[in-house]
């Protein structure tokens, strides 16, 4: 497939990409102004923050997938580049032998063919002479034709090789693209989130908040759990669990750990699993081989999926930028399932991590090596 576009388009192409960010810029600047202005509650700065975070998400997405294709298109690029060069100096090699066969035949003119049908003196010696030439002859013709095939093959490998450049040229402007608007984005989201944390000041706001957001996610975790038990019963293959798994799993992100379980959070509030530090877009992967129960965002915990592993054991993951699965999907383990982020109204980005079993939390870090 041709993905290149001519110039002039991928002029009309990046006016058109700026004038869109332009025109997104100036809807968020007056979405702030109007924020800025009213007195606007919890549960509604709540809601645009959820907006702001979900269409961060699939921007982020976007680009996840942008930067897939720029390194499987750098990878054929390579790989072309190296065959090229491989039939180049088939090429040149088989120029040589070329060159030398076709001198030593005209430096062998004493054994013409033509005056060797005329002149046949030794019966034996002009067999033996005609066996030759065939043979060679034969070789000769061999080597011309893999001549050309190589020779063509390499025309096909430089246009190939200007498509993939092409094809670069313009991933890499989409990708230019996608990180000014997730910029822009996330500039917005931070000014939300700043007025959500001054309207949420007090002490008691924020405990009375911190619980309505434990709430959110033990009835998401209480509906992942009856879907779990519904699924097993029709289910054609067996999740054995975790149980056997425990002090072996991979943690589901790199990253220092800066929340434990059971720690105190805020007032009688404590932490139900642990919070890993981690690097923005880095890859979320499933700890153990499930089935992907939900998929969506929640309030305190932002982009949040829920694994189930069989057993009554589940994995929940929070504060994604973005979902990589749906709820439906079956996960390898270690299959990437979400990008670290900070939806949920985090700082910094991080994942919060909690393992399950039978709908009560359990502290995560005895199943990790």
């Amino acid at each position: 497939m041709h993905l290149s576009t001519p110039v002039y388009g991928q002029d009309a192409a990046q006016s058109e990409q700026k004038e869109r960010l332009a025109k997104l810029q100036a809807e968020l600047v007056a979405r702030q102004q109007v924020l800025q202005n009213s007195k606007a509650s919890a549960d509604e700065l709540e809601g645009v923050l959820k907006q702001s975070e979900l269409e961060i998400a699939k921007v982020a997405k976007a680009l996840s997938n942008t930067k897939q294709s720029l390194e499987r298109v750098e990878k054929e690029q390579n790989a072309l580049q190296k065959e090229q060069a491989t039939l180049k100096s088939a090429i040149r090699q088989q120029q040589s032998l070329l060159a030398s066969q076709l001198k030593n035949a005209f430096m062998a003119g004493h054994y013409d063919y033509a005056k060797m049908l005329f002149y046949q003196d030794d019966a034996k010696s002009f067999e033996r002479v005609i066996t030759y030439y065939k043979y060679v002859a034969k070789a000769r013709q061999k080597e011309i034709e893999t001549f050309r095939d190589n020779v063509a093959r390499l025309e096909t490998v430089n246009e190939e090789l200007v498509e993939k450049a092409e094809a670069l040229a313009q991933l890499k402007d989409e990708q230019e693209n996608q990180r000014a608007i997730l910029l822009t984005r996330q500039n917005d989201r931070k000014a939300t989130l700043k007025k959500l944390n001054k309207t949420i000041a007090s002490e008691s706001q924020k405990i009375a908040s911190l619980k309505a957001n434990e709430k959110a996610l033990v009835d998401a975790i209480e509906k992942a759990r009856i879907a779990a038990e519904r699924a097993a019963r029709e289910a054609t293959i067996t999740l054995d669990g975790l149980a056997k798994l425990k002090g072996q799993l991979d943690a589901p992100v790199k990253g220092r750990i800066r929340k434990l379980f059971g720690n105190r959070r805020q007032g009688q509030v404590r932490w139900k699993g642990i919070v890993i530090d981690g690097a923005e877009g880095d890859p979320v992967n499933s700890i153990a081989p499930g089935k992907v129960l939900y998929a969506d965002w929640l309030r305190g915990f932002g982009l949040v999926s829920i694994v189930d592993h069989g057993d009554g054991y589940m994995s929940v993951y929070g504060h994604n930028q973005a979902l990589l699965k749906q709820a439906g999907d079956e996960v390898r383990r270690g299959e990437r399932i979400a990008l670290v982020g900070r939806s949920g109204g985090q700082e910094f980005p991080n994942l919060y991590f909690e393992i399950r079993h039978k709908g009560k939390a359990i502290n995560p870090t005895a199943f990790l090596n």
